[in-house]
């Protein structure tokens, strides 16, 4: 069917310290056809990750012995798959947070099983889309922009020659510009190519990360170099 290069050979990390909520999401993922590594505790998530091609992981943020978030920058530091953030928190501050940790999406306590799943689904489409070797792509040509160079297929950033670290939604949403150079894209535009999902007018997602990118582009907020807003409309990279 055409949704297995979705699904086959797709392992997932759950860490959540309530058992309960652990084993269900392993029971609708594995119904799925995914591959579930479980666990109630962070020890030895670092080491699954290493002997294992993970290819998303779902962190709970209160955990007995890490904070999901600090485990969620660890694992940043070396691999760059899917990041889902589960928190029973409902303050924007923790879900802004576990976005800028480098965390992809967050979910909030209590939650529908169907719904992660969905987002699931949604964080792999979008890192096959934007990972041309895990969907069989060919590779894309590098962009080298005014001392910003990025090559797509390696995951790599890098300015006036020092690499940039970034997660996944912000270097796809600077590909995403790259791949629109002179044009105006709006924060619809963006959200909708990058996420996969429909954008909401009160959504400030978008310019939350563009706030991100630009601080590790060591930015001038007044004048930034490389992403420039058009106020009212969005915004655009030039050549």
């Amino acid at each position: 069917m055409g949704s297995e290069m979705c699904i086959r050979d797709r392992n997932i990390i759950v860490l959540d310290d309530e058992k309960e909520i652990a084993d269900l999401l392993e029971v609708y993922l594995t119904n799925e056809g995914y591959q579930v590594f479980k666990f109630y505790r962070a020890e030895g998530v670092l080491d699954c990750i290493r002997d294992n091609e993970i290819s998303l992981a779902i962190l709970d943020v209160m955990l007995p012995d890490i904070d999901g978030f600090q485990l969620c920058r660890k694992i940043r530091e070396n691999w760059y798959f899917p990041i889902i953030m589960l928190t029973a928190k409902i303050e924007d501050v923790d879900k802004i947070t576990g976005l800028t940790v480098g965390a992809d999406d967050y979910i909030t306590k209590p939650f529908n099983p169907m719904e992660v799943v969905a987002r699931v689904k949604g964080q792999l489409r979008r890192s096959q889309t934007y990972n041309p070797s895990m969907s069989g792509q060919e590779e894309e040509e590098s962009y080298n922009i005014r001392g910003l160079e990025l090559v797509p297929n390696m995951h790599t950033c890098y300015l006036y020659g020092e690499k940039i670290d970034l997660p996944p939604i912000e270097y796809d949403i600077l590909v995403y510009l790259c791949r629109h150079l002179g044009k105006v894209v709006s924060a619809e535009e963006l959200f909708e190519a990058v996420w996969g999902e429909k954008y909401l007018n009160s959504n400030n997602t978008v310019m939350a990360h563009i706030a991100r990118i630009r601080e590790k582009l060591h930015e001038n907020a007044r004048a930034p170099k490389f992403i420039k807003t058009v106020w009212g409309v969005g915004y655009k990279m030039d050549r």
